[in-house]
């Protein structure tokens, strides 16, 4: 089968570190799927098909030092909300801390106003992870940047965006919300090595939607039908319906 080839690119002194770089996210299969157990008898999400291709389609970025996170949190008498980047001696020597607390690297919450996104990040800035990595499509290819899928992080995630990397030349930075919502005062470290966007590329196409019915009839043949296959219908799945794709 013919192989697409995605790039990345950054400064060879980060590749050389050969540690946290991009990879494909079947190798980066969360600890609650492996070990679900799955069998004729015990019957699990892990026998569906679909939610491992989510798990498997496409490639990861993990963060490469631990980041502090503080939101509403009493410092000296003031309530601070910030990131601070806590950056390992191998990337400093090399001036590559690429998590900031720069007033230039974040959004103020008027640029989203009405969002969810305000809704879900309560009073705390749109801050943003700085990415080393410039990512390369063929023609015609972009990319869906989405927080792990079934294994996003739940104290923050990155705002989903589509890039057409086929022409965009420029690392791709990833503005991050924090989940207001569960944790309305936040004092973290997310750890090096945290998965925190999952990166699909597809090809571009132009579409045009079509409605169609069916008569009674045929509707009831599609339900019986459905139902008679009904306890086999993972497998059948697996085996009638579904095309593999790999990342490599």
């Amino acid at each position: 089968m013919l192989q697409n080839i995605i790039e990345f690119k950054a400064n060879h002194q980060y590749v050389d570190l050969k540690e946290d770089l991009p990879k494909p996210i079947k190798l980066n299969i969360p600890e609650w799927y492996k070990k679900l157990q799955h069998s004729a008898t015990k019957l699990t999400i892990k026998g569906c098909v679909p939610v491992m291709d989510s798990l498997t389609t496409g490639y990861v970025l993990s963060l490469p030092q631990d980041i502090m996170l503080k939101n509403n949190v009493l410092e000296d008498n003031k309530i601070i909300s910030r990131m601070i980047p806590s950056v390992q001696d191998t990337l400093k020597t090399i001036d590559l801390n690429i998590n900031v607390e720069d007033v230039d690297q974040t959004h103020h919450r008027g640029q989203v106003e009405g969002s969810p996104i305000n809704k879900k990040n309560l009073q705390f800035p749109i801050q943003k992870l700085l990415n080393p990595w410039t990512i390369k499509t063929p023609p015609g290819y972009s990319c869906l940047f989405v927080p792990p899928l079934n294994n996003e992080d739940d104290r923050f995630s990155i705002i989903p965006a589509i890039v057409n990397t086929d022409t965009f030349s420029l690392p791709i930075n990833f503005p991050f919300i924090m989940n207001g919502d569960k944790y309305p005062v936040l004092d973290t470290t997310l750890k090096r090595g945290t998965p925190y966007v999952q990166i699909i590329p597809f090809k571009r196409d132009n579409w045009k939607m079509k409605i169609t019915g069916t008569k009674r009839t045929e509707s009831n043949k599609h339900e019986v039908t459905f139902l008679k296959h009904s306890l086999d219908i993972l497998h059948r799945y697996r085996t009638k319906w579904w095309n593999k794709s790999s990342f490599f």
